[in-house]
């Protein structure tokens, strides 16, 4: 893997590559980006349930998977939605659909009552995996988010975020008010230009690199130009 930064825009720039280039689909990207985070979940070792706590997007997507794999493996595992699953789309749909026909336990955000329904299904949790927003976030998280890495970051459970801490911009490091605090990052293909703000560096733990797929000769026409 090439030791190298990538953008905001370069993310996007390989994603979409990959697909239109090399005949490989987001499906198969997201599960190896989901079922690396599940990997390093198990090397790290986890005494309790996982929570999985995640958005509409991508990102939220790639939490799916990751809780798919980790029931697979025998883990107690639950993922909480913040947001309606009939707005979910593309590949993240799809995977929403395999774990609800799975009947893998998922909680949906209510409009109410928030913080009593966040407390409920966060406690006794090990790990809290924060698969919330992804690299297409700028600015301050909007609710429910903000509630929710609040009490994400208040509980005394170990964090992994994916690909990057939700709050934490992409391209400058800047961190809102909230930031998710994460133990460990598990960051896909390569770390992100804002991991050089040292500002950033108390949020994102020990980061990873996960291997997703992509050709090496993708990244390195990439990082040429």
């Amino acid at each position: 893997m090439l030791a190298e930064y990538l953008t905001r825009e370069q993310v996007r720039d390989v994603d979409r590559r990959a697909v239109a280039d090399y005949g490989m689909t987001g499906l198969v990207l997201m599960e190896n980006a989901g079922r690396g985070c599940a990997d390093l979940l198990c090397q790290q070792g986890t005494d309790g349930p996982v929570v999985v706590c995640c958005g509409k997007g991508n990102n939220g997507g790639d939490g799916f998977v990751i809780a798919r794999h980790l029931d697979l493996r025998g883990f107690d595992t639950r993922v909480l939605l913040f947001g309606d699953p009939a707005e979910l789309s593309g590949d993240a749909a799809a995977n929403y659909r395999t774990i609800a026909a799975a009947e893998l336990p998922i909680f949906c955000c209510p409009k109410r009552d928030q913080e009593r329904w966040l407390d409920e299904h966060l406690a006794g949790a090990d790990w809290i995996v924060d698969a919330l927003l992804g690299t297409g976030s700028r600015g301050t998280p909007r609710p429910p988010f903000d509630l929710a890495l609040r009490e994400m970051n208040a509980h005394t459970a170990k964090k992994l975020a994916v690909d990057l801490p939700s709050g934490l911009d992409c391209d400058t490091g800047a961190c809102a008010v909230p930031t998710f605090r994460a133990d460990h990052t598990c960051t896909f293909v390569a770390a992100k230009t804002g991991f050089r703000n040292a500002e950033a560096k108390p949020y994102f733990g020990a980061v990873h690199i996960i291997d997703i797929g992509v050709p090496r000769k993708l990244l390195s026409d990439l990082l040429s130009h």
